[in-house]
This record gives C-alpha cells, structure tokens and sequence, in this order.
C-alpha cells in the first residue's frame, strides 16, 4: 500500500504520524481546521459567574444572621454543585483522542508545510511510479543481508528515504505540469499552437524519461538484493543438510548402497561452495548498483 512521502529532515515521531494519517491529513487541507475548545471563553465566564454567585450567597448568608448549621448545610450544597459544574465543564471541554490526533496533527501539517506529499498530489501514472519506488526500497531495508550487515545498512537508511523524497517530489512537479499541459490542449489546437507546444512536449518527455531512470536504478539495487536473498536463503538450507550428513552417509554405509548414492551427497559440498560464490557475487553486485544510484 502506497503511503505520504516525507521529507527525511522532518522529524521521525512527526513522520510516522503523517504516514499513519494520510486521509486525515488531506481531509484537513482541504477542509475546515479542527475545532480548538480552548478558544471557546463561555465556559469560563460560567465558572466565574457560579463562582461568584457561590461567594455573594455565602456572604449573605453571615450577614443575615442565618443559623450556623442552615448556612452550612446551604454552603455545602452551593459548593457541591460547583463542583458538578465544573466537573461537566471539564468532561465537555476535554477534548477526545480524535480530536487530540486532528489538532496535533494539524499543527505539525502546518509547521512542516510543504515538507510532505500526499498520494492526492500525483496523478495516475505518477502514483504508479511512486509504488514501484516504495516497494524497491522496502524490499531493500526489510531484506535479511540488509540487517545482517553485508549491504551498507547505514547509507540505506540515510540515501534510500533522500532518494525516494526526491523522485516524490520530481514526480508531484511532473503531475502538475501534465495537468497545465492536459488543459492547454483542449479545445481544438492550430498549427502555430502544435509547433510552440512542441518543445514543451518534448522537455516533458525528456523529464519523464529521467525520473523513469531513477526509478529503474532503485528497481535494479533491489533486484540484486533479492538475488543476494535467495542465495543467502539457498546456503543456509544446504548448510543445515550439510549438518545431517554424517547420518545419511552411516546409513548408506549400512544398508550397503554406497556404489550408489557416494557420488550424489557429495555434491552437497560443491553446492554450498557454489552458492558462497554467488552470494558474495550477488552482494558485490548489489554494491556496485548501490554506487551507480548514489551517483
């Protein structure tokens, strides 16, 4: 599933709220902002008022000589119900973890405004391309040799996210202009107006075929990972039958039908050699693509 690009300078807390609300986020840019209680003054003019009532009734009281335990009978009451109201003040003011999300939410959209890209912002055939970059590089930073350390885990995480912000970003650029390019043509156009699109056209061309190379060069580095993979995969799977095979050679000692088998187990070494080599093959190429995409 396709998720809002950010820019890797944006904080990470800040980022994986953006990619965790992505509808929420372009719901508030092209809605209204969400409510903020704190603005509303109502409620605090209510406490003040029943709170100075409660003073007024409790020094009337005193002054008109009411017996002691009338007054504080009636003063307990006022102030339990201050109380009430100010508890049901608080319940109705205290905001929601919705309402919490929406506005912490909204705050950072501000702040970081132009620092995120929303799938909104492209259109269909850059939201294709985004998710051929997206899987590219989440196979990468998933991928077992990644974590094991023989790709240069630290530069993929660093470059890998760079990289996909700013084909993002090319791509966003690239969905607008389309759109401009879309909405000049209609209408029927005359020879002058071909021949002066013409240039336009072909500079359009030329930036699609570009951000298509970067994207074929991240689809490359990850393809050379999978091959590294399947050969780190392949080797653990004969080194395990590797373990065993002191068993089967006992048993085909026993049973009498060495002449037979002898010559197939011991292909079981060859096959661990062979995929040693492929596997630092397969590493060294997926270096070498690693170099032409950080190029």
């Amino acid at each position: 599933m396709q998720r809002v690009v950010v820019d890797p300078e944006v904080p990470r807390d800040v980022a994986d709220l953006f990619r965790r609300n992505g509808p929420l986020l372009y719901r508030l840019r092209t809605g209204r902002p969400p409510r903020d209680v704190n603005d509303s003054r109502v409620p605090g003019m209510l406490v003040g008022i029943f709170g100075g009532t409660v003073a007024l009734a409790a020094s009337g009281l005193f002054v008109i000589g009411a017996p002691p335990t009338a007054s504080v009978a009636m003063l307990t009451t006022l102030i339990s119900m201050y109380i009430l109201i100010l508890g049901v003040i608080y319940l109705a003011r205290k905001p929601s973890p919705v309402d919490s999300v929406e506005r912490l939410l909204y705050a950072h959209s501000r702040h970081w405004q132009g620092r995120f890209l929303l799938l909104e912002d492209f259109d269909h055939d850059a939201r294709h391309l985004l998710g051929r970059v997206q899987r590219a590089i989440d196979h990468v930073l998933r991928s077992r040799v990644n974590a094991m350390g023989m790709l240069d885990s630290v530069r993929n995480s660093v470059m890998l996210p760079a990289e996909e912000w700013e084909i993002a970003r090319l791509l966003t650029k690239l969905s607008a202009l389309r759109a401009k390019h879309r909405n000049l043509a209609r209408g029927g156009r005359s020879p002058e107006v071909v021949a002066a699109m013409a240039p336009l056209e072909r500079a359009l061309a030329a930036s699609e075929a570009a951000v298509l190379a970067r994207v074929e060069a991240l689809e490359r580095y990850a393809g050379h990972v999978a091959e590294a993979e399947r050969a780190l995969l392949s080797q653990g799977q004969i080194e395990a039958l590797r373990a065993h095979l002191p068993e089967y050679e006992q048993l085909v000692a026993e049973t009498g039908a060495a002449r037979f088998s002898g010559p197939e187990i011991g292909h079981l070494s060859e096959d661990a050699d062979m995929l040693r080599r492929a596997l630092r093959e397969s590493v060294r190429s997926a270096h070498e693509a690693f170099r032409h995409l950080d190029g």
